[in-house]
């Protein structure tokens, strides 16, 4: 299992790039709305999530959570408690925890980034605390993965499916689509 969280604002390519990829891939994707049952892009892309955050149960089993950018949805997740215990939850799992533009300051601000490899969007890297800064679209350090805007979202996407699935898996989908 797969939780993306969707708040109000979130840029609807760096969410629905890996939800697409990751769906292609064979995983389970839950979209979970932060905001409410039906969730607003930046654009004005209106998604139905699977579930709302208090419908999530801490006990189940996940592999991943991933945060998109965009504003203010980065800014939603990270006033949000069930955010805040998906993030803790997964550092103590050992799981996969992904962010990409602005959403990288959302585990900057929570110290999960220090000594860690990151990047983020322009102008909101004094908010990754810690991290080593890289001049990159996509950046995995162990079980951290972050992406740099809605220009890196297929590398993004295509990260986390080689996290999960295996390079061969990754490349597969890549070709198939012919990216």
């Amino acid at each position: 299992m797969i939780y993306l969280f969707l708040a109000d604002g979130f840029e609807e390519i760096e969410a629905l790039s890996p939800l697409d990829v990751l769906k292609r891939c064979g995983a389970t994707v839950c979209t979970v709305g932060v905001t409410g049952k039906t969730v607003k892009g930046s654009h004005g892309v209106e998604v139905i999530c699977d579930k709302t955050a208090s419908e999530l149960d801490e006990k189940d089993d996940f592999d991943m959570i991933i945060l998109p950018g965009g504003m203010p949805g980065a800014l939603n997740l990270d006033k949000d408690e069930t955010v805040d215990k998906f993030i803790a939850l997964a550092r103590e799992k050992d799981k996969f925890i992904c962010a990409i533009c602005a959403a990288p300051f959302v585990l900057g601000k929570r110290g999960i980034l220090k000594g860690k490899r990151a990047t983020c969007y322009p102008g909101f890297e004094d908010q990754l605390l810690g991290a080593t800064l890289e001049n990159a679209g996509v950046v995995r350090d162990g079980k951290i993965i972050t992406g740099r805007a809605m220009g890196s979202a297929l590398d993004f996407a295509f990260e986390l499916a080689k996290a999960l699935f295996g390079k061969e898996t990754a490349e597969k989908v890549r070709k198939g689509i012919l990216y």
